[in-house]
This record gives structure tokens, sequence and C-alpha cells, in this order.
């Protein structure tokens, strides 16, 4: 979809649900929020995943501002709803009224709701990771109101184009998507004030203490969802023809992988299932010596930047924003191949390299435990994010220090 193309689309859209909307708007004037709040942060769910870790990070960084979380998408798992249970962030799941294609009048309902809510708070800023009912509620708020995205992945680019006129920061999560996303606007003529819109914060994660590790086989983990992208049947096809070859391996999952892999047909690994206690994920992670992703493509996972912390080494395919924190052979190895069976033959190849090199793991280990201090420390992160999102008065909004006070048009 085109920048003009999606712009057409969203205007014709809110003629026919404009009835619903303005029913909604004004219940929410006639019912207000009982605990009023400047900060609304909406997030699809909270499924595990390095997304979901990461907005719970941001709320934590402006918990002072007792923002509203809500929920807008029916979640697989749930299995980071923990992580949001802070003290003065409060939790509005609408899954259960909106998320329904047969009753999508409500969904207009709740826009109108939400709309009016936000309007009648002090000084209201809000935020969308990559939720869709984010780009559903801005097009009915004041058009001064600070509304900033984060963006993961490419993939919501073609959609979020018809939104740019009404986002006043896009936060990208790595350079390559703020490239991407700078490139597509050239592409499409873009007006030049949108391109100073667009910011690049670092995500965070948490430093353990440092323990090295001495396993008697190599021990190469994978963490996370069984979701398509991530192509978990191929570390499965890794591990079977690594077993097969009798070499020095073992292979564990966390993760709901079994609706991908039949796990009895891999007795030779090791499934943990979802973990959701963070000491046993904490325990798995810093036990392992290797984390292996053959995803399609990805923004920067989380389970990497926690990985390289722990000092692990990271073999991964070289896709989307992998490649801007993983360098072949200093900091990891990275699997070139695009078909499934070059990756599966690549994949074995760089893993019989560590186990012939127990040095070039430790070394390549220890590197990625000082990128992991340098750049991904909280603080930084933490001040970026409230520079964004904090403002302390209509005449003050949120700041990027590379960004002018450009009003949305």
């Amino acid at each position: 979809m085109t920048y003009r193309q999606g712009k057409i689309k969203r205007r014709l859209e809110s003629i026919g649900m404009a009835p619903f909307v303005w029913l909604g708007w004004l219940y929410g004037r006639l019912f207000p929020l009982k605990q009023p709040t400047s900060h609304f942060l909406f997030f699809p769910w909270a499924d595990m995943g390095g997304s979901t870790r990461n907005n719970a990070d941001i709320a934590a960084c402006i918990k002072d501002k007792k923002p509203l979380v809500i929920f807008s998408k029916k979640p697989r798992n749930n299995g980071f709803s923990h992580l949001f249970q802070q003290e003065d962030v409060r939790i509005l799941d609408l899954h259960r009224k909106i998320d329904n294609k047969l009753f999508h009048f409500v969904n207009f309902f709740y826009r109108g709701v939400l709309a009016a809510w936000i309007c009648r708070s002090e000084n209201p800023v809000v935020f969308g990771g990559e939720a869709i009912f984010f780009y559903k509620i801005i097009p009915h708020l004041r058009k001064d109101i600070p509304c900033v995205e984060l963006c993961h992945l490419d993939s919501w680019l073609g959609y979020s184009i018809g939104f740019i006129d009404l986002i006043t920061q896009r936060i990208c999560s790595t350079r390559k998507l703020k490239e991407a996303i700078l490139q597509q606007y050239r592409e499409n003529n873009v007006p030049p004030q949108f391109y100073e819109r667009v910011h690049f914060i670092e995500n965070k994660t948490d430093i353990p203490d440092y323990e090295e590790v001495h396993n008697p086989v190599l021990e190469v983990v994978y963490i996370g969802r069984g979701s398509p992208q991530k192509r978990v049947h191929l570390i499965a096809a890794i591990a079977a023809k690594m077993h097969t070859l009798g070499l020095p391996v073992h292979f564990s999952f966390a993760g709901d992988v079994e609706t991908i892999i039949d796990t009895a047909k891999f007795p030779f690994c090791k499934f943990y299932g979802k973990v959701t206690d963070d000491a046993a994920l904490h325990a798995i992670q810093q036990h392992s010596d290797v984390l292996l992703l053959t995803s399609a493509f990805e923004g920067l996972p989380m389970v990497v930047m926690e990985m390289m912390a722990y000092g692990k080494v990271i073999v991964s395919t070289a896709v989307s924003g992998i490649p801007d924190y993983i360098t072949h052979g200093e900091n990891g190895l990275l699997i070139r191949a695009t078909d499934e069976e070059g990756v599966v033959q690549e994949g074995v190849e760089l893993l019989r390299t560590l186990i012939d090199d127990p040095d070039l793991k430790t070394r390549i280990g220890r590197h990625n435990r000082e990128i992991a201090i340098r750049k991904f420390g909280g603080g930084q992160f933490c001040n970026e994010y409230r520079k964004a999102l904090v403002r302390n008065s209509a005449a003050h909004p949120p700041q990027f220090p590379s960004a002018s006070d450009t009003p949305r048009q």
C-alpha cells in the first residue's frame, strides 16, 4: 500500500463506522475513567516474546505516570502477563470485546470510548507497540495529542504508512528498520517533515552475573515461540542430522514448539515447554553454550540480547536486524543460506565449527558479553523512552534529541 492509498482507505473506512464511533464517544463522555491517567499504552497482548518483554520494560520506565495498558488481541498463551503486574501500572484487556470479526461494530464503539477518555485527559500521550487497535484509535484523537509508535518488524510498514500523518514520532528498535522506513518514504515521495519523526532507540536487557560454563558436549538451545516465522522445524532437522552423525551436541527447546514439532520423534532433545518462571529461564540460558535461530525474518529478538549478556554464542540466519548486532566470526556465526535445506546444512557446519574449536566459542561469548554491557544497559533505554513519552504540560510535549517540534498535519 502506498502513502496516498493508505490515507484514502482510512478516510473511506471512517464514513461507515462513524455512527458507532460517535455512540462510543458519547458513552466515554458520560462515563469517564474512574482513575484518570495521561499515558495510554496500546499493546496487542501479553504473549511470551521479546516484543512483549520490551513493552513491559517501557511501561516500567514510566510507571510513575500511572499508565493504562490496553490489550486488544486474543492471546495465544498470555505467558508474560506477570511482567505487567507492576505498581501503578493499570491494565484494560479489551480483546474479548473488540477482537471478534462477527461483532466488529463493537470494535468501532470502543474506538469512540477510548478516544473520549484520551481527549478528556490532562496532557495525554498515546503509545502503540505494533497493535492494530492503536492505529484504529489515533484518527479519532485531537491533532495536538502526541501519538508515538514503536516498530520492530518491517512487515508492518505496508499497513502503517497510511497513518504516518497522525503519528508524532516513530521509534525503531533496529537501525535497519529505520533505514527501511526512510527508504519507503523516498519511494512514496513522502513530505520531508515526516523523515524527522523517525528515531532509533536501542532495546535493553538485564546484565546477569557472568559465569563461564564448561559443558561436556555443546549445549544448543532455542528459546522463543513456535510461530511460523521462527521455522523451529529447521532447528529440529539440524538436531536430527547431528544426532545421526554422532556429534557431541545436545539440543533444548524452551517455548511452545510442540505445535510445530512432534516431540516424540526427538527423544534425544530436551523440551521445556513454555517457561514462565524467570529463575528457570535464566538457569536454561546460563547453562547453554549456543542460541540457535533459523527465523525467516526478525527484528532484534530480545533473547539474542539476553544470551549476549550471558556471554553465549549466537548462531542465526542473517535476516532483518540480526546482522546489525552479530558480525560473523566475531560475536556470532551467521547462516547465509536462504532455502530451508541450505539453512539446515549450514547450521550443522557452523555448530561443528564450535565443537572443533572450543576456544572460538569462548572468545565469541566473552565478546558478546562486552557488547551487551556497553549497548543494552537499562539506564539509557529508560531515558530515551521518557523523552519520547513524558511531557510536563501541553506546552512541553515529549522530545527527541534529533527531532524538531513538527506538529501533526
